[in-house]
């Protein structure tokens, strides 16, 4: 059995990480966890650059990591930072300084993309996953830079909401204020209630959360530690958690530090995920929970693993961008009825014509997104349908996609509803690179034409058959109603379609004799 030697590297707000892992398709084995401090985030969050001496000193610990990897035969590798690397304005330059002097490639995840690696290296812990989200459930992931909130109900992933109370950006926050240890765990409060409170309006509502999963780099590493002498590993219930916020206030740092057997350094960080999960816990009303012990680079290897074939996930991460983007629409008082029908007549359309569009099973999925999220914006105007869609969609976390896909949706959605831009024109406004816009433009003459078969929003089709013949497509609708309406905007929508395509769609009714 093949076995390959893979390195994922998190090239974090406070740290840099790397795990060396074993991956073949018995599974993933850890054979080696290294960590090395760098405080990138106080510098970028607060002037938006990195120094001179944070880069040598990145750059220097880069090459150290190669080293390793060198030693260990590592046969592929993957690099990624977050929100210190992600908020800085000279992105593209600080990337290229570091390639060229490490010969490390790192990519820059989006808020989204970062979040749902963290939850697949959840979602990969099997048995102990699967449980716990059979009760209402919140992620609660804290970064450097902001924290991700992510609710499941009934097995599935209905919301997720990203707000700016990461603990370094807390830190500066308190830094700055002048704050005494007395202030400290007020000032945090507040700063969290200025948040929680509005997201408890607008997106816990009557839920009520019975379990919390955790993911950070401190509490989850104690949690981890003491739980053993009260419960299954990584597990905890209120009152363990109350005494351990009791037991910092009552102890000198540095004994205390020594007692939890964590590097003192760490302790104000420490302190503040405690005050920070204490009050979302008391938000919510959740009782228990988990810290499953898992890393952004657990997150990085099982992608890894999953794109290449060589492990499975057991959970189906696509419903979950699926049902993130129902809710969203639900939020926006979109027909879920008539999202229903145009999904269906999309996805066969885009079934049957895989010849000529070229396109894979992500763009399928961007589609069905598409068709879910295509009114949306007449929650704000019915004039303006195709702008305001767009805004909601780019300013809304979809997570599983990245800014580049949620900007297609957006785009297809927009387009669907205004006259197409060609890309000289869109490229004026939007960050989209050529290849994105061929995929919008591909998008969104396939949903023009689902459209223009439900202009009534009567669905008035029994069933609908696709053929492709020579330079036709010839969509054959089985109804015994009226379908000028349709037959009227499927031509006025045609046009685009043979456009992008060089294939003229033709609508030909077949009529049902009864009895």
């Amino acid at each position: 059995m093949a076995v390959r030697t893979f390195a994922a590297i998190d090239v974090g707000s406070f740290e840099l990480s790397m795990k060396i892992f074993e991956v073949s398709r018995r599974g993933m084995k850890e054979i080696d966890h290294i960590r090395r401090e760098i405080n990138m985030g106080t510098e970028s969050y607060t002037t938006g650059k990195l120094s001179y001496e944070r880069v040598e000193e990145l750059c220097e610990a880069l090459l150290a990591f190669s080293d390793i990897m060198k030693t260990y035969r590592v046969s592929d590798y993957a690099a990624y930072g977050t929100s210190a690397i992600r908020e800085t304005e000279n992105t593209i330059i600080l990337l290229n300084q570091i390639e060229v002097r490490t010969g490390i490639h790192i990519q820059v995840l989006s808020n989204s993309e970062q979040r749902f690696l963290d939850y697949k290296s959840i979602a990969f812990q099997g048995e102990g996953f699967l449980k716990i989200i059979e009760n209402p459930t919140a992620i609660v992931d804290i970064g450097g830079g902001s924290i991700q909130i992510s609710l499941f109900d009934k097995d599935k992933l209905v919301s997720t909401q990203n707000m700016k109370l990461g603990v370094l950006r807390l830190q500066e926050r308190l830094r700055h204020m002048n704050a005494g240890a007395k202030q400290s765990d007020d000032l945090i409060t507040e700063l969290v209630d200025s948040q929680m409170l509005t997201y408890k309006k607008l997106y816990l509502k009557d839920r009520e959360i019975r379990n919390i999963i955790i993911v950070d780099d401190y509490v989850s590493m104690l949690l981890r530690k003491k739980s053993l002498e009260h419960e299954m590993t990584g597990y905890a219930g209120r009152e363990l958690f109350e005494k351990f916020e009791k037991a910092y206030h009552s102890q000198r740092t540095g004994e205390l530090a020594k007692k939890w057997d964590v590097p003192e350094e760490n302790m104000p960080m420490l302190h503040i995920s405690l005050m920070l999960l204490k009050r979302i816990m008391e938000i919510m009303g959740a009782e228990l929970i988990w810290a499953p012990g898992v890393t952004l680079c657990d997150g990085i290897a099982y992608e890894y693993a999953e794109k290449n074939k060589i492990v499975a996930a057991s959970h189906d991460f696509e419903q979950d961008i699926i049902a993130c983007a129902q809710n969203i629409s639900k939020r926006y008082r979109g027909s879920s009825k008539r999202s229903a029908t145009l999904e269906q007549i999309a996805l066969h359309i885009f079934d049957h014509t895989r010849k000529i569009h070229g396109l894979g099973r992500r763009e399928r999925l961007l589609l069905q997104l598409s068709t879910i999220l295509h009114d949306c914006g007449k929650y704000i105007s019915m004039v303006n349908l195709g702008e305001c869609s767009y805004s909601i969609i780019m300013a809304t976390e979809i997570i599983g996609l990245s800014h580049k896909e949620r900007e297609i949706v957006a785009n297809v959605v927009k387009f669907n509803h205004l006259e197409f831009d060609y890309y000289e024109e869109m490229a004026r406004y939007s960050t989209i690179d050529r290849e994105a816009y061929l995929v919008v433009a591909k998008l969104t003459a396939i949903l023009r034409l689902a459209n223009g078969l439900d202009r009534s929003h009567k669905q008035k089709f029994k069933d609908v058959r696709t053929t492709l013949k020579d330079d036709q497509l010839i969509i054959t609708v089985d109804t015994n109603e009226d379908i000028t309406l349709e037959k009227g905007l499927f031509d006025a929508r045609a046009g685009f379609f043979q456009e992008v395509y060089n294939v003229r769609p033709v609508i030909k009714q077949k009529r049902t004799v009864n009895g």
